[in-house]
């Protein structure tokens, strides 16, 4: 058990790196307004523009890791221009706005192979029974530290926003990451080509020749075309579902800097910050809650079935989905007429809590179901799913500004609780 927790471990950290640098800098939207002497849209356009391309290339991403392996000379290859597009982001001169933009395609293209790489590792290791839980878990390793304050607040009052993605140019884990697909080292006794071994070989480097397997014969395989999953009725709608509730996640915390800015101008910069705490808290119980549930669930239903093609998988994992659903609309609405009336501040806080702890619950949800649903192409339906989820939410981030300006801010995410009211139970007629 030691050693499945380590790569889920490592994996989990590579897996951050994706939403962390799409997301460090949003307590700094104001500063980057004054820093490049630019409007809230067009700043807003680099988070925009980071997210399409992250959906887009994911797709890539995820139909090779299925098919050539977890840990491939492409992955580490993908590190090392990560880290440099970060270094290029934390020295881009104030004057470039095109530069910024640029590098923030470029720095999508190369992390979206780390949500690809995170849930393959997840899936190999982890059973059915215990997904949920492992999923959660992986949940609190990549949504939190991209929203949690500790990273972003504190540099910004010290150096200057440009220290936010500087710090992260050097995560050098794919040294120690082991391979793990089936078809490469099978339950883990084959010896992978060499190729897939780590820089490090800290897990299982005590391992000998003579006591694992024979090596296979990999048939190179073709090119899949990920977007076929999308052919599936039950996969769209989830995925759909799934990005419906992402967006409506987007738009709170990508707009929340510019809304307390301007409703609470009393606010410091690091204590801006600090309102993106709440955010990762939620996120963090939800992660929790929704993993033991789920678990919980599963073995409850488990137990009822004496035969597994009866088992009714959708029932352990969407039963829960409609009365999360209605807490996140409740939060959705509750935080909007808050910041309308401007009452005190903590119970906007309250309601960011609810914001996290309830989204974060059901995008696990839908999540695990999915890779229960196709447990051979774990990345790619993560891939079809980071697609989806960043389109939706990439259209948010660039529309929520001007509806914010156009209806207040009380209509306007009135507005987005009722689209998560209308789209999210799609997931659970499905299987009604």
């Amino acid at each position: 058990m030691i050693v499945p927790l380590i790569q889920f471990r490592l994996s989990r950290t590579g897996a951050s790196c994706s939403p962390l640098s799409a997301n460090i800098y949003f307590p700094a939207i104001p500063t980057l307004v004054l820093a490049f002497d630019k409007s809230v849209e067009l700043i807003k356009l680099t988070v925009t523009s980071n997210m399409v391309f992250q959906g887009i290339s994911s797709m890539f991403w995820g139909t090779l890791l299925d098919s050539y392996g977890r840990r491939h000379g492409m992955f580490i290859l993908c590190l090392l221009l990560l880290a440099l597009s970060c270094i290029g982001l934390a020295l881009t001169p104030t004057r470039d706005y095109w530069l910024l933009l640029f590098l923030r395609c470029f720095q999508a293209v190369w992390s979206a192979s780390t949500v690809g790489i995170g849930a393959g590792f997840l899936g190999d290791i982890s059973a059915r029974a215990e997904r949920a839980g492992f999923l959660g878990a992986h949940s609190i390793g990549t949504m939190v530290r991209a929203h949690l304050p500790r990273v972003s607040a504190p540099t910004e009052d010290i150096p200057g926003w440009a220290l936010l993605t500087r710090a992260w140019g050097h995560i050098p884990f794919a040294c120690f990451l082991p391979e793990t697909l089936c078809v490469v080292v099978g339950n883990g006794s084959v010896l992978p080509p060499t190729i897939y071994y780590p820089v490090v070989p800290v897990i299982g480097r005590h391992t000998s020749k003579s006591g694992t397997t024979a090596r296979p014969v990999f048939p190179r395989k073709a090119f899949q075309n990920p977007l076929r999953l999308l052919l599936h009725v039950d996969v769209a709608l989830l995925l759909i579902s799934n990005g419906f509730v992402y967006s409506v996640f987007y738009g709170v915390t990508a707009s929340i800097s510019t809304v307390f800015y301007r409703t609470y101008p009393q606010l410091s910069e690091a204590e801006l910050g600090l309102c993106f705490l709440t955010v990762g808290g939620g996120i963090v119980f939800g992660s929790l809650f929704c993993g033991k549930v789920l678990d919980r669930d599963y073995q409850r239903v488990r137990r009822t079935e004496t035969t597994d093609d009866a088992f009714p998988i959708e029932k352990a994992r969407v039963r829960l989905s409609p009365v999360l659903l209605a807490v996140f609309v409740t939060s959705c609405i509750g935080y909007a007429w808050c910041i309308d009336r401007r009452t005190n501040i903590a119970g906007l806080v309250i309601l960011l809590l609810g914001v996290g702890l309830v989204s974060i619950a059901v995008m696990n949800l839908i999540q695990t179901l999915m890779l229960d649903l196709i447990p051979q192409k774990m990345s790619s339906i993560t891939a079809c799913n980071n697609l989806v989820r960043s389109g939706l939410g990439a259209g948010m981030v660039s529309v929520i500004q001007p509806l914010l300006d156009a209806l207040g801010t009380g209509y306007a995410y009135l507005f987005l609780g009722g689209i998560s009211a209308l789209m999210g139970p799609w997931c659970t007629l499905s299987y009604a």
